[in-house]
């Protein structure tokens, strides 16, 4: 599998993700946090206690980030270097990465 392989030309990019059951598990988990956070604000819940959850939740989705950042690494990232695409491939691992982090490097 090269760089271009987890691509589609009809469906854009595509990848089996390894572990999807508990990434997607962990995504409802999510799913239930931000309804939560929706009833607290509907019920006028005090800022802080909804900050917390907020807070949670951003942790939540940076862990699950993380998960698939590591996924594409040692998936596409690495099959893209075996197959010599790997400037390529790392060109936008950082992309991604400098999104992540909300930085820009060098």
């Amino acid at each position: 599998m090269s760089l271009s392989d987890c691509y589609t030309p009809d469906e854009g990019p595509k990848v089996i993700q390894p572990g999807k059951q508990k990434l997607l598990s962990r995504l409802n988990r999510i799913e239930g946090q931000v309804r939560g956070v929706i009833k607290m604000v509907d019920e006028d819940r005090y800022c802080v206690d909804v900050l917390t959850q907020i807070s949670a939740i951003k942790s939540a989705m940076d862990s699950v980030a993380m998960q698939l950042l590591e996924n594409h690494a040692h998936g596409c990232v690495a099959q893209a270097i075996k197959d010599g695409e790997g400037d390529a491939a790392i060109d936008e691992l950082m992309m991604v990465v400098k999104k992540l982090s909300g930085k820009t490097l060098g």
